[in-house]
């Protein structure tokens, strides 16, 4: 039976079919129906497909007959959500001019909000013939509906009562890094049917928990749906990570209970109840199908030429993103897609912000990346998403792929020049106390241009990418065996050290200094200027014994042990938020350049020695110079009257005499690391080796203040 001929089966007789509309793209419910609008430039025919309700079956095809521009649109009276379906393409096949157009795959709608069914891995969801000589280029003709997951029709209405987005300033923002099924899995005090779900992430406990340690932001680690791997799955592996996108508009179902948009809806309004914003971890820079030999899923069926980046007279994909494939983000409806998608996940998922991966990708115009481009034009005028927090990880593997610091306002960056330097610095380099200096006042050298703020600067010591903070202390190789891989994924230079023992150690002094190196390391990221990421599991000793790309360990390597978290280490880091959120000195908008305040004549910030002094300009290039002060105030340009101050001493070398500021009547001792409960009025003499130390000055006139 022809498309053309094809009826409707008994249960949908008396469905009429109309054109329907180009908008809204993706199924939508209009009360009598649905209407269905789809993208392709190149297609010579679209069929919409539906679905028995678990996807077994196919029940019709309908050819969709209108088409404005180049969105196919038709409404199908009578059905309701619920509804499953999918698309076929009919067009060109032909590899060397960039079509891989083949009825036979059934496809995913780029616009599914809901998915029914998982990806079954098999030859069938190949448009080529595997194993034939002529490659991508030969033809497959084997149906792949029973292999690919079909979309739903969805309802996302949801009572969102008198839900408020926290807007928590950025100055005042600390963002938790954290992975929704890793987080919950082992914690005691989640329900078990709920462990490993958003429903799960926003129980009570793992709220408290959060709350307690002064977060803000929790930032997502990837749940837009996303596949295993076919390599993967082969060694019996899972993608944990989700850096692997199928579908840009629905919720990853492996993460859902009941498999419904309100379960995400719910995590988001308790996150936000607590004063909490929820920030995704997205991936618009490639897409699940790989190369040319990845499987057709949906993209690369509907229309291959538009939806890619394609090299090699269109044969060939551009790999920007080290994956097989690179969305083409410079073609005007792939980019709307992208800005559809973020809308829906503020507008029907009430998120507060986005981290988008390997980011230079989206600002990469035919002439190479321009913070000017189509991508940062259309995100900072829309008025939904210019007021959410965005934050780019700067960087990917294309030409001129590292653009830390290149991103325009209002963009935060990820600043892997801070994780870097303060690891080097607590570990001994030489020489590494001046790029300390900038590190600690928001990375200047970077940041401060186009009238961007300090705040652009995202500090982190670790992240997912790496070695956890226990790890970072235990071990100078990374152990990723685990992956398969014979140890070779994974970076080889993490700047760790094991402190004398390598891996897991029973010698209290290996201890000590292990635990000690690790408030360092954590202080050291509270007092700096810009926006803190902690890394979940960091604040309670997680490991993952030595494996740094644990991107497929859905197991007990990457999950949380709650029943052997260091609490102690826990309460300094709640500590240290707390002392964050009382020192505005420690959190400025503005960056701080030595300049005199009009308030006080006193300089906003002033750079120490030990010993008192202001450091030469050869002391920053003195390897011996291991104990860096710094005293901080608000920004002269700021206006601020206050005359509190902060005085930091950073000291990775021996114990050594210290002189306090005399522009303070005295200084209130805050900040210990070595005895992290350790708060003094009296006066300190001395900076303990491999130490922290952070003072407030007491009430009074700053010596050397003008008379008013």
């Amino acid at each position: 039976m022809t498309p053309q001929q094809v009826s409707l089966p008994a249960r949908l007789s008396g469905h009429a079919t109309g054109p329907g509309r180009p908008w809204p793209m993706g199924a939508s419910f209009t009360g009598d129906g649905v209407n269905f609008a789809v993208f392709s430039a190149h297609a010579e025919m679209i069929e919409l497909c539906l679905f028995s309700a678990d996807g077994r079956k196919e029940q019709a095809r309908i050819p969709i007959r209108e088409r404005d521009g180049d969105i196919w649109h038709i409404h199908v009276g009578g059905l309701t959500p619920g509804t499953v379906y999918g698309f076929r393409a009919h067009g060109p096949y032909a590899p060397e001019q960039g079509h891989r157009f083949n009825p036979h795959k059934l496809l995913l709608d780029p616009y599914a909000r809901a998915l029914e069914g998982r990806l079954r891995w098999s030859d069938a969801l190949m448009g080529y013939k595997i194993g034939s000589p002529r490659g991508d280029l030969s033809y497959d003709t084997r149906d792949s509906a029973f292999a690919v997951p079909k979309a739903v029709v969805t309802d996302p209405s949801f009572t969102w009562g008198n839900d408020m987005a926290p807007r928590v300033p950025r100055v005042d923002t600390v963002i938790y890094e954290a992975h929704v099924k890793g987080m919950t899995m082992l914690h005691p005090g989640v329900e078990k049917r709920l462990r490993g779900s958003y429903l799960g992430l926003c129980s009570e406990p793992v709220i408290d928990h959060l709350r307690k340690l002064g977060i803000t932001a929790i930032e997502l680690m990837p749940v837009q749906a996303f596949v295993d791997d076919r390599f993967l799955v082969a060694k019996g592996l899972r993608n944990y990570w989700g850096y692997n996108t199928l579908a840009f508009f629905a919720p990853e179902p492996r993460y859902m209970s009941k498999g419904a948009l309100w379960e995400f809806q719910t995590m988001v309004r308790r996150f936000h109840t607590a004063g909490i914003e929820v920030i995704l971890d997205v991936v618009y820079n490639h897409t699940a199908e790989g190369d040319e030999w990845g499987p057709t899923i949906c993209f690369r069926g509907l229309d291959n030429a538009s939806y890619y980046r394609l090299a090699g007279g269109g044969r060939h994909y551009v790999n920007d993103a080290g994956t097989g494939n690179t969305l083409n983000l410079t073609h005007p409806m792939v980019l709307r897609m992208m800005m559809d998608s973020l809308r829906y996940w503020v507008e029907v998922g009430h998120v507060d912000g986005f981290r988008f991966d390997l980011a230079t990708v989206l600002g990469r115009e035919a002439h190479g990346f321009d913070p000017n481009g189509g991508f940062f034009d259309v995100i900072r005028q829309d008025p939904v998403l210019s007021r959410v927090k965005l934050i780019a990880e700067p960087w990917d593997i294309g030409p001129g792929g590292y653009q830390l610091g290149g991103y325009p306002h209002p963009f935060h960056e990820w600043n892997d020049k801070f994780r870097d330097s303060v690891r080097r610095f607590w570990r001994g380099d030489a020489g590494m106390t001046g790029d300390l200096s900038a590190r600690l006042l928001g990375s200047a050298d970077r940041f401060d241009h186009s009238g961007r703020a300090a705040t652009s600067s995202v500090n982190f010591v670790t992240s997912h990418d790496g070695f956890t903070l226990d790890d970072l202390v235990s071990f100078t190789v990374k152990r990723n065996f685990a992956n398969g891989e014979e140890n070779r994924d994974g970076h080889s230079e993490n700047h760790s050290d094991n402190l004398g023992a390598e891996g897991p150690s029973a010698d209290p002094a290996v201890r000590a200094m292990r635990a000690l190196r690790k408030r360092n390391l954590l202080a050291t990221l509270m007092i700096a200027q810009g926006v803190p990421m902690i890394l979940m599991g960091d604040e309670m000793g997680h490991s993952q014994g030595g494996n740094n790309n644990a991107y497929a360990q859905d197991n007990e390597i990457s999950w949380l042990d709650w029943s052997v978290a260091d609490r102690d280490l826990t309460v300094f880091v709640a500590r240290l938020a707390a002392i964050r959120r009382d020192l505005p000195m420690l959190r400025q908008r503005r960056f701080l350049h030595a300049r005199a305040r009009p308030s006080d004549d006193l300089p906003d910030v002033i750079w120490r020695r030990a010993n008192g002094t202001v450091p030469q300009p050869q002391d920053w290039h003195d390897p011996a110079f291991r104990c860096l002060c710094i005293e901080l105030r608000m920004a002269a340009e700021g206006g601020e009257a206050s005359r509190d101050a902060a005085f930091a001493v950073f000291n990775a070398g021996p114990a050594t005499a210290l002189h306090l500021p005399d522009t303070a009547p005295g200084w209130e001792l805050l900040l210990d690391t070595t005895r992290p409960d350790r708060v003094s009025y009296a006066p300190v003499a001395e900076a303990p080796a491999q130490s922290v130390l952070l003072f407030r000055s007491l009430a009074g006139q700053p010596k050397g203040e003008k008379a008013s």
